[in-house]
């Protein structure tokens, strides 16, 4: 078995397994190694090394961006560095730092910052928008390009959508709806494409911080297995050929936020995304798939969804508890688990004090 694959099953057994810190530290790892394949990069077996003394205990997650620098610069000396590998081992140990933050402010400007953070000294340009419009050639599009924003209305379009977004209410609506509207705002921020490189990586660490804000605790295997996929996903979210009757779709995206979110099964291929991509039946949308999703169907909101499956993990915890592993008030607790034993998904066996909660939909 090639080495790379033996350390990602070691990460996945630590969350199996291993005790929470260390799953949650391997939970990190497993996402920011992954979203390095956005960019075609490889992390290095002393990265892997270097996680594993990180989530043992063994050293923290400074220690562990000081052994990659020294590393790399050990090597410089003997002119033995691949800058792709570099890059995807520095860029995979700030990821795991901004990922174990328990901060977030939800703005244009942490964005900006999240770049910064994560390609400081990687590229000259980290932290600062583009001054220069752009294209891609994309293998999904047959080698054409999204139109992406132009670089003079950058700020103020990032304004509007993060304003858009800020005055939205997810407090009435479904799961799915909420995933649809998830997806649309995803799409549009990256579509802006604000920074030069390292842009996908960038919106993918602000989107999962964001998706913890409602309480969720992130399917971080999703973003390990396909983070290519979420590329490929946002490109076709954003792409018209109307010439060639190819439309601009959320479906890809939509279904990869199910599986992030809901633990849906829909298979991730990459090659169903490419626009000339032809099948003897047509790829199921994320809302034809309902078999492979029996969470999207519940009558709930995100943050009820989140309370039940923080729930299900764990029947005993308090509701003090389950508000601080949620990130919401008591109050806020009490009405949502009142809401779910109202709508039959919840209820509560053997008292208050000495009892546990009963979860009556199946998170298998």
């Amino acid at each position: 078995m090639p080495e790379r694959d033996r350390w990602q099953l070691e990460l996945s057994e630590y969350i199996r397994q291993g005790e929470p810190e260390r799953a949650e530290k391997s939970a990190a790892w497993q996402t920011a190694i992954g979203l390095q394949a956005v960019d075609g990069l490889k992390t290095s077996s002393y990265l892997l090394e270097t996680a594993k003394e990180h989530i043992e205990g063994n050293i923290d997650i400074a220690g562990a961006q000081q052994r990659i620098q020294s590393y790399y610069k050990e090597q410089k000396n003997r002119q033995m560095v691949e800058a792709g590998t570099m890059e995807a081992d520095i860029v995979s140990a700030r990821i795991t730092e901004l990922l174990g933050e328990k901060t977030f402010q939800f703005s244009p400007a942490e964005l900006q910052s999240i770049h910064k953070r994560l390609f400081t000294g990687v590229f000259d340009h980290a932290g600062q928008f583009r001054t220069y419009n752009i294209t891609k050639n994309e293998w999904v599009l047959s080698g054409d390009t999204v139109v992406y924003s132009s670089w003079e209305s950058i700020r103020d379009t990032l304004d509007y959508d993060f304003s858009q977004e800020k005055q939205f209410s997810y407090d009435a609506l479904s799961v799915p709806e909420s995933i649809r509207h998830m997806a649309k705002f995803a799409s549009g921020i990256w579509q802006i494409h604000p920074f030069c490189e390292g842009n996908t990586r960038a919106t993918a660490v602000f989107i999962v911080k964001y998706l913890k804000t409602f309480g969720f605790a992130v399917n971080n295997d999703v973003f390990a297995a396909n983070s290519w996929y979420f590329r490929n996903a946002l490109v076709r979210a954003n792409y018209n050929n109307l010439q060639k009757g190819v439309h601009a779709t959320n479906e890809f995206l939509e279904m990869f936020f199910e599986n992030l979110l809901l633990g849906a099964q829909h298979e991730l291929k990459n090659r169903y995304l490419h626009v000339e991509y032809k099948a003897d039946a047509p790829i199921q949308s994320a809302a034809a798939e309902t078999s492979k999703c029996k969470n999207c169907t519940l009558d709930c909101t995100l943050e009820e969804l989140a309370v039940l499956r923080t729930i299900a993990a764990n029947p005993s915890i308090t509701q003090k508890d389950l508000a601080a592993t949620i990130g919401k008030s008591e109050r806020t607790i009490k009405t949502r688990t009142v809401a779910l034993q109202e709508k039959g998904y919840l209820r509560r066996a053997n008292g208050k004090r000495s009892g546990h909660w009963e979860v009556l939909v199946d998170f298998s």
